[in-house]
């Protein structure tokens, strides 16, 4: 007699457009239940590649969906790679612990290697879960909530030469969107998505603003051409003392220093408002170098973008290398077995090759760790500290170390999928 509470579902399908909205359903359902406005529910439904989505049936009920988006990545050295978006990932929680998550992740990958494409990435909702199929941490981000009623900040010269002006969000996106355009080579783990993703940031449902203001929108221009924009809400609140708003950064960004520093020096100003909320931000974002006091911006650090090398040596040899490097790693993947073994790795700032070989290894690693350090912003030598990366041939560790750097810049998700 079969135990229904422990026999796997059957029936794992690619999606069609017929079944969306049951297995749009059970995803909302895993996540809590809230309904999605009417607005958010069609992007989804638009952003939805089906022929790279997933869905695991237990007759006519939907127990598990799985997507892929189909992105690209900038890694260091600024190319931009094909990169799958794991996204919308959730098991019913009545078909926990019945390997529904597991059959979803290995057809997934599965298909991800047939594409082509060398890398996956995700953002996850509990990080326990993704390193048993090979995902690292790769990138972090910068939370703060800042007392601009205390605070001050400084701004560079230059900055007084550009102007900063309200502009209604949907009649400047384009101008919005050129600019974060220019910035994504600049920068490891920038995305570049399909054209429908410039509709995200504008989608903006009452709902979702807990009683804070509908979006608005700054652009910064010198001499006439926008360098720069930021989207915020502001939440308006009368305290003991007096007006003390909360001002939401949804989005900034800017092409130079000193357009960077005019969009802060806004949001630090606005009138009647005291604290200024900023999340998902790069770790090394320039205001916190600006500001008078960071103890009372309370910064804090998530992490953010989890990355898998689905192929060890055309990941590995689309990115570039700070110093001259030549080590053989020795890999470990026991979900994507293809990429265990031995690899010479030999590259440098110009570019580099991958390849399998049976030379000694320098280096011994699992791919989770391969996948955390491969944007430059975890060190090879911090993995090692903690007994992740083994150190087989003397002083490989610090040239591999220094080679997968990002040439000081670190990684950063700009947006959420």
């Amino acid at each position: 007699m079969v135990n229904e509470r422990t026999a796997p579902a059957t029936g794992l399908r690619v999606l069609t457009p017929d079944d969306w909205d049951k297995w749009y359903g059970t995803l909302i359902r895993a996540f809590g239940g809230v309904p999605e406005s009417d607005e958010e529910r069609e992007l989804w439904n638009s952003l939805t590649e089906f022929g790279r989505s997933l869905g695991v049936w237990d007759g006519d009920e939907c127990v598990g969906t799985a997507g892929a988006f189909s992105f690209r990545v900038t890694v260091p050295g600024g190319a931009s790679v094909p990169a799958a978006g794991v996204t919308m990932v959730s098991v019913a929680a009545t078909h926990r612990r019945r390997g529904v998550l597991t059959s979803m992740m290995r057809r997934q990958l599965d298909d991800i290697r047939s594409w082509g494409e060398p890398l996956a990435v995700l953002t996850a909702s509990e990080p326990a879960i993704y390193g048993r199929f090979g995902y690292g941490a790769a990138a972090f981000q910068l939370d703060a909530e800042i007392d601009t009623s205390l605070v001050t900040l400084s701004a560079p010269d230059g900055t007084d030469d550009v102007v900063v002006r309200y502009a209604p969000p949907a009649e400047v996106a384009k101008e919005c969107q050129a600019v974060y355009d220019q910035l994504v080579p600049l920068r490891p783990g920038m995305l570049t998505a399909p054209a429908g993703w410039e509709r995200l940031p504008l989608v903006d449902p009452e709902s979702d603003r807990g009683g804070a203001s509908p979006l608005q929108c700054v652009a910064a221009r010198r001499d006439g051409e926008t360098v720069g924009y930021a989207r915020f809400r502001v939440k308006p609140e009368l305290g003991p003392g007096g007006h003390q708003g909360t001002v939401t950064l949804e989005d900034l960004a800017a092409l130079d220093p000193a357009a960077d520093a005019a969009l802060w020096q806004f949001l630090f100003g606005i009138d009647l408002t005291s604290t200024l909320v900023a999340r998902r931000r790069p770790v090394d974002e320039a205001w916190q170098y600006l500001v008078s006091d960071i103890r009372r911006c309370r910064p804090a650090l998530r992490d953010s973008l989890y990355l898998r090398p689905m192929e060890v040596g055309a990941a590995l040899s689309r990115r570039t290398y700070q110093v001259p490097l030549d080590v053989v790693l020795e890999v470990e993947d026991a979900f994507c077995p293809w990429n265990s073994g031995r690899w010479r790795l030999s590259g440098d700032a110009g570019g580099a090759t991958c390849e399998r070989t049976a030379d000694p290894a320098d280096l011994a690693l699992s791919v989770r760790e391969l996948g955390a350090a491969y944007l430059g912003g975890v060190s090879l030598a911090a993995l090692a500290a903690a007994g992740r990366v083994r150190e087989l041939r003397r002083g490989a560790l610090a040239q591999a170390a220094v080679a997968f750097g990002a040439g000081g810049v670190a990684p950063w998700l700009p947006f959420g999928f």
